[in-house]
């Protein structure tokens, strides 16, 4: 079975939840359900803003500390794009399962270094946002993530997007970043050896892949060129596009 890399989605598959999404990239597929704001336990409960709670289940067998580091990094990142201070003494609670890897991804089974979550971060990443965005939970803005390797060949250093886990064993460098829609870096986690211009590279990279076009006066006139066949420009774009195909599919039946 080949990977693909382009990014595919599906809003709401899931429902007897809040909300929930399918994402799938490079060999990844995530199903995200999210339930909130909810009852929280007074053990937990915040006084003036809302409790993230992040569950990542591994593909198979129970988590552990490679599942811990992850749901480390994305409680951190949603509690900076959810509007938290909307819901003092709640709980929000992210469940994310992991259901396909790619085949070679037993390589990165044996290491116990971090280095191990950052080809799956991104999909991770990604899944959160469409989950609440499904569930319509009041976001400050959103984010869009991309996987990047660094490898070094007789004609220099090249950038490698979305590489395989063999790619990534084989790279200088990984990165994984993740960037706001008004373009801000909100995450950003790398393994591996690399000179400051080599990351100012990959972070000039990583936003074009995440953030081109976004904004554009052009962008909301895309329908009207007849353009909206084409291929989304960026990840930001394509989480737009996903979520105006849900909408016009729910509102269908005004047509």
């Amino acid at each position: 079975m080949v990977s693909s890399i382009e990014p595919s989605t599906i809003l709401s598959p899931l429902h007897r939840v809040d909300g929930s999404a399918s994402f799938s990239q490079n060999g990844y597929t995530i199903i995200g359900a999210v339930n909130g704001p909810i009852e929280v336990q007074r053990r937990d409960e915040l006084p003036e803003e809302a409790a993230i709670d992040v569950i990542v289940r591994p593909a198979a067998g129970v988590g552990g500390t490679r599942e811990r580091h992850l749901e480390a990094i994305l409680q951190s990142s949603l509690r900076q794009i959810i509007l938290i201070h909307n819901f003092p003494r709640t709980l929000i609670q992210v469940t994310l399962q992991i259901t396909s890897t790619p085949e070679n991804d037993t390589a990165w089974s044996k290491l116990v270094q971090a280095s191990s979550n950052l080809p799956l971060l991104p999909a991770l990443l990604q899944t959160s946002v469409l989950t609440l965005l499904s569930a319509s939970i009041p976001l400050s803005m959103t984010m869009t993530s991309v996987l990047l390797a660094l490898k070094n060949t007789e004609k220099g250093t090249t950038i490698i997007e979305n590489p395989t886990p063999q790619d990534c064993q084989d790279a200088a460098s990984v990165h994984v970043l993740a960037f706001t829609s008004h373009g801000e870096l909100l995450v950003a986690e790398s393994e591996g050896s690399f000179d400051l211009d080599e990351w100012e590279e990959v972070y000039e990279h990583g936003k074009g892949l995440c953030c081109k076009g976004h904004g554009l006066a052009e962008d909301d006139t895309m329908h009207e060129d007849g353009l909206e066949n084409e291929a989304p420009s960026s990840m930001m774009m394509f989480v737009k596009s996903a979520v105006k195909e849900k909408v016009a599919t729910d509102l269908h039946w005004k047509g």
